[in-house]
């Protein structure tokens, strides 16, 4: 609905003196913080040059005054940030909402504007209680939690914003439904190289999520293209605004790789929260194998079966399987059970039978990891021989794993799994010696192997817990196994977890999820399954396909129809066809993909075409920076990405075969706009 002469004047209005209170406020904050700036560095020498003549509870509390300003200083330095942020666009939403006892007009942006001389919240943060209510209701009654308990009303009027430059370019009245104005104008939009914030399109689904801290740990099934990740983030940039003492630096993100990490890397920042610490789970492994020099990437993992360069798919199934879990578990036991002591510890100090060694072992210290209890042993005769000495400690303990009747050598421990009654009950397959040493002797270890040897390493050694990291959240998450998510929750403890991920889009070809809900036994109480069941992406033509492919029908298409239908072909002339199709796709999208089935595909064609597409680039699981307007791709490295149009090739010797359907289906759900699709009839 289109505001009135009236309407649209009081809203101008409104929007300058808005804008003149937040250009107040950077100026003066700019000025105090060059002022206090100065104070905390004279501060700061009065202490140091003072420290001689103070005693130790002075100077305690002057290094805490200290401390307490310069907190003062970034804080309010990065309100600064914030409103230098939002100078040009303040905010984005507003609404009427009358309670019981009064009329009020919200205004909802990225973060607060508060006019102290009328002590009125000119603009408010969307986080903020009240603002929930945008996303959740449409026109009508209405309600929110705020401090003191729920509030009851009804919301008069809801108002959207497209604010540039100071200036309102459009503003209308709406009730937030799916298919409002601002929504379609959003998902018309180009794609960019960086994810952007969806901060004034969130919907109520979508919200839920974001806002839930009911729950400790969410587990989120949501279909291509629902905003998984943008919701991921959202959820950290409000549970940062909402929990008190939580910072970036207490939240961890596992992302699949470099590249996405890179694409959603301007999120946090334009909420105006500072980025968080990333990871990939290949970087996690890294840090526990440190008896190998590298560790397989999960994409080159893939690649392998992809390829068709791996020799033993029925054993790196098991390696994959929940089955190992098991197995693993008690030959570790069975390891513990049969270890002990082959002889007795004498010396000019003192003796020690080997049953009394056993007795610590598997008595005293039965409660406490392997390796744990050789430290308690060492720890423990050191004291009562040397007065608790740690050299001798240490000595003792050398001692002891030259008596014991195994070797503690953890790719020893590992290669012998392969030979106990629990692989051999479980693995109907075959393996032979030479395939055993393989594994133990090469440089890099494969990528299951690794989390295999991680496992088993921590069962006997401890996971190294991680007590600052209060957040994790773990997207594509139909790609780690069960044991991942066991090592991950051992190592993250006290950690809360936000966990999204698509069983339809999987792509590891050894391991499939019936339902993400089964990760609930991982987790245990507290975790609550989640569904997001829109999806905001792609046209209803390319989601017509991508449902065939998989057999699916509940995909629920948000994109208005643009009449483009999906375009197969098979290629006659490659390079001309597909500079044909490039050239003009490139008239109508700003960012083009053609994404091959593996790395090979990728390569062929870079190296075809970059001669008659200056502006082509290559992308790999190894690229980190790049620019997404023309790029060729693997399908596995394309997961969470997403561009105006794509290309699927395939060679025609080829295809993606049945078996092959989802990482079809993962190529397909990359476009907005425009798919076309080689050899794949």
């Amino acid at each position: 609905m289109n505001l009135s002469e009236k309407e649209m004047k009081q809203e101008k209005a409104y929007l300058d003196a808005t804008l003149d209170v937040i250009r107040g406020k950077i100026s003066k904050l700019g000025q105090e913080l060059y002022e206090r700036e100065d104070k905390v560095q004279e501060f700061q020498k009065f202490i140091w040059d003072s420290k001689a003549d103070m005693d130790p509870t002075e100077m305690k509390n002057m290094i805490l005054a200290n401390d307490t300003e310069v907190m003062l200083m970034q804080n309010k330095g990065k309100y600064l940030q914030k409103l230098y942020r939002i100078q040009d666009n303040p905010y984005f939403g507003s609404m009427t909402f009358q309670d019981e006892d009064e009329q009020n007009k919200i205004y909802i942006g990225i973060t607060h504007v508060e006019d102290e001389e009328n002590d009125i919240y000119l603009v408010n943060d969307w986080r903020s209680p009240i603002c929930s209510m945008f996303y959740d209701y449409e026109v009508g009654p209405a309600k929110y939690k705020a401090p003191g308990g729920e509030v009851e009303g009804e919301i008069l009027c809801k108002r959207q914003f497209n604010i540039k430059d100071g200036k309102i370019v459009r503003v209308f009245d709406n009730n937030l439904n799916i298919d409002d104005e601002l929504l379609q104008e959003v998902l018309a939009t180009e794609s960019s190289d960086k994810m952007k914030n969806i901060v004034n399109t969130i919907q109520q689904e979508q919200n839920a999520i974001i806002r839930n801290i009911e729950d400790k740990n969410l587990i989120v099934q949501g279909i291509a293209g629902s905003g998984k990740t943008s919701v991921a983030l959202h959820r950290i940039a409000f549970l940062l605004y909402k929990i008190e003492n939580l910072t970036s630096n207490n939240v961890l993100i596992f992302s699949p790789n470099q590249i996405f990490s890179e694409y959603i890397s301007n999120v946090l920042p334009e909420l105006g929260e500072d980025n968080t610490m990333q990871t990939t789970f290949h970087d996690f492994l890294t840090t526990y194998t440190s008896e190998f020099k590298d560790v397989e990437s999960f994409t080159n993992f893939i690649e392998r079966y992809y390829k068709y360069t791996e020799t033993n798919e029925e054993l790196v199934r098991y390696k994959q399987s929940d089955q190992v879990i098991t197995d693993l578990n008690n030959y570790v036991k069975d390891f513990i059970d049969k270890a002990h002591f082959t002889e007795d510890i004498v010396n000019k100090d003192y003796s020690i039978t080997k049953e009394e060694l056993d007795d610590l072992l598997k008595d005293r210290f039965n409660k406490m990891l392997f390796f744990e209890r050789l430290d308690l042993i060492g720890e423990k005769l050191s004291n009562n021989y040397y007065n608790g000495n740690k050299s001798k400690a240490r000595s003792i303990r050398s001692q002891l794993v030259k008596i014991l009747n195994t070797s503690l050598d953890f790719k020893t421990i590992y290669k012998n799994f392969f030979y106990s009654k629990f692989f051999k009950e479980s693995f109907k397959g075959t393996i032979t010696d030479e395939e055993i040493d393989e594994m133990i002797k090469r440089k890099t270890i494969n990528y299951e192997d690794a989390c295999l040897f991680t496992y088993l390493k921590s069962l006997l050694k401890g996971f190294d817990y991680r007590g600052m990291i209060k957040q994790v959240v773990i997207d594509e998450a139909q790609d780690y196994s069960k044991l991942q998510y066991i090592i991950i929750k051992n190592i993250f403890k006290k950690a809360n977890f936000t966990i999204l991920g698509d069983i339809n889009q999987t792509i590891n070809p050894y391991y499939k999820y019936d339902s993400l809900e089964i990760l609930k036994d991982v987790f245990k109480s507290g975790t609550n399954y989640l569904e997001l069941r829109k999806t905001y992406r792609s046209s209803p033509e390319i989601i017509e396909h991508t449902n065939k492919i998989l057999g699916l029908n509940h995909v629920s298409a948000i994109r208005k129809s643009e009449n483009k239908p999906v375009i197969f072909r098979d290629e006659t002339n490659l390079k001309d066809n597909l500079i044909n199709d490039v050239t003009n796709l490139k008239k109508v999208s700003k960012s083009v993909a053609i994404i091959t089935k593996t790395d090979d595909e990728s390569e062929y064609l870079y190296e075809l075409l970059k001669k008659d597409i200056p502006d082509l680039s290559l992308l790999n699981s190894n690229s980190v920076g790049f620019n997404k307007e023309m790029i060729v791709i693997p399908s596995y490295v394309a997961k969470g990405l997403e561009f105006d149009s794509a290309i699927i090739y395939t060679d025609k010797i080829n295809k993606y075969k049945e078996t092959e359907k989802y990482l079809y289906y993962v190529a397909c759900t990359r476009s907005q706009h425009q798919l076309i699709i080689y050899n794949q009839k």
